[in-house]
Order: structure tokens, then sequence, then C-alpha cells
């Protein structure tokens, strides 16, 4: 079992912070996931066609990601909320990336529905999750350079285990260390919201389930909110 925790400091800060989880065990990361590819590629031809475009700044569910990061002192037009970053690559290119069948799987919810993802691989977390602010003394070592430490500035959300910062400016980069890859067996999804939404992250959750249970042992769905600070996994 894997405890997530949303600090009460969090919660109090940002009242309208609720988080999908999305926990799946045993996943076979290594054959065809033939619904998420069609995914990937409806989205990228209704972009083509002019009938969708994944939701920018000036759309509210991403605008309050804006006012979130400037709260917490983090310029949004410099380091993008990952569902504005992964968006405007998609607006730009046309196409997104492919990495994994799991990690594309939660590209494709994120851009549809609008809503920052992410993933850590169950295998590397070291103990409890938690979201909460930054002390200023944590470590960071950044997707893709495993050698290079950061340190969050102090009152930056992030999310943190006991081996260090999984996650800096709360969504915009995760760690190296608990990367999704084909090989991950376990695997716990974000999705995550501070929009009111009337269920919007439920069907964005569910979605992602779908596309994960064909190819996973079991999934479970949680989630996190002011009224419910943890969840077991």
């Amino acid at each position: 079992m894997t405890s997530v925790h949303l600090h009460p400091a969090v919660a109090g800060a940002f009242p309208a912070a609720r988080i999908a989880l999305v926990a799946a065990r045993g996943v076979r990361g290594a054959e065809p996931w033939p619904a998420t590819a069609a995914a990937l590629d409806l989205l990228e031809r209704q972009l083509a066609e002019g009938v969708w475009r994944p939701a920018d700044e000036e759309d509210d569910r991403v605008a309050v990601w804006h006012a979130a990061y400037r709260a917490f002192g983090t310029n949004p037009r410099r380091v993008r909320p990952s569902v504005d970053a992964l968006g405007r690559r998609l607006a730009k290119q046309g196409a997104l990336p492919r990495i994994n069948p799991a990690v594309d799987s939660y590209n494709a919810v994120s851009v549809r529905h609008g809503l920052p993802a992410g993933a850590f691989d169950l295998a590397a977390v070291r103990g409890d999750v938690v979201i909460r602010f930054a002390d200023g003394g944590e470590e960071f070592t950044p997707l893709g350079e495993p050698d290079t430490v950061e340190r969050p500035k102090a009152g930056e959300v992030v999310y943190q285990d006991a081996g260090g910062v999984l996650t800096r400016h709360w969504n915009h980069r995760d760690a190296h260390r608990t990367r999704v890859t084909e090989h991950s067996a376990e695997v716990l999804f974000v999705l995550e919201t501070l929009h009111p939404d009337g269920g919007h992250l439920t069907a964005a959750a569910e979605e992602l389930a779908g596309l994960l249970a064909p190819h996973s042992a079991a999934v479970v769905l949680d989630h996190l909110d002011p009224e419910r600070l943890r969840a077991e996994l």
C-alpha cells in the first residue's frame, strides 16, 4: 500500500484543490496499447481538422494553475504547468510525443481534459507521498538529468517522499528517480484540478483507468481534497 497525503497547509491555501489518484498494478508496459494509440491519433486528427484545440492559459482550467503558480512565487510563463506546456507543444507541432504506453495514456487524458497529470513508479517511491510546501532544504533531480541536483525554493508546492522531491512547482516537472518506463509494473497516476469541475476530474480519471485496465492486473481509483487529506492505495 502507498499513502498519499495532501498537507493541510496546501489544502488551506488552495481550497478548490482536488487530486484524482489512479493506482495501476501488474502493468504490462511492453505490449501494444491500441486504445491509447487511438486516443493520441484522434486528438492529433481533431487538431489538424480544426475541430478541437488544447486548453491554453485563456482557459479557466489552465488559468487557475497560472494563478496558483504566482501565489507560490513561480512565473507560469517561464515555468509552465504541465498541461499548459504539453498543450502548447501539441498546438505548435501537431503531435504529442510517444514515450511509452503508460505515459502516453496520461498525456492523452491530460490534454483532452485540460488537467495536469503525472505518474510515479511506485517501486522507486520511498515511504509516504506528501503534497506540501517546500522548506528550501529539499533536493530534486529532474527527469532526464540524473546528475543534476536542484533545490526547490521555500514555499513552492512539491510532491515529496522520504527520498526527496518528486515534482517541482506542483506539476511542472517530475523527478528522474520515479520516472515511469515501459518496465514499470506498479504506477501511481495523478490528475489535478483547482477549478470547480462538476465531475470533470472524475470523468478524466475514469477515462485514464479505462486505458490502463486492459494492460494491468488491477486499477484502483481514489482522490484527495481539503475534506479528504489522505488516501491509501
